[in-house]
């Protein structure tokens, strides 16, 4: 019986953890792409879970850099990798929409 309490205690303490994880809304990439086609463009709504914003930015303008490497898919979705970061781009609308996951952190930003 007490094997059980104590699993229930150590299953909640991870449950609300996991939930604790507090979203921050950080300050944008003011021209990451200065002199190219998208010069004055910035990475716009940038939120953050589970990491700084400081370390949400430098994930952002590393990830859409790449991003903008690659052909965009028929679909108007674009998936790739970045440093172990899964990201995935919605460029469908008048905005693209990007979500980096890795682990229990995710960064998301618009473009």
């Amino acid at each position: 019986m007490l094997a059980v309490a104590v699993m229930c205690a150590l299953a909640t303490m991870g449950a609300v953890s996991a939930q604790g994880a507090v979203t921050r809304a950080c300050g944008p990439v003011v021209n990451p792409y200065p002199g190219t086609r998208y010069e004055g463009a910035d990475l716009t709504r940038i939120r953050a879970t589970g990491i700084s914003c400081v370390n949400a930015r430098r994930v952002a303008r590393g990830a859409h850099r790449k991003a903008l490497g690659l052909t965009p898919p028929a679909s108007g979705v674009r998936r790739l990798t970045w440093n172990g970061w899964r990201v995935t781009g919605d460029l469908r609308g008048a905005s693209d929409r990007y979500v980096a996951l890795r682990g229990a952190m995710t960064v998301s930003w618009r473009f």
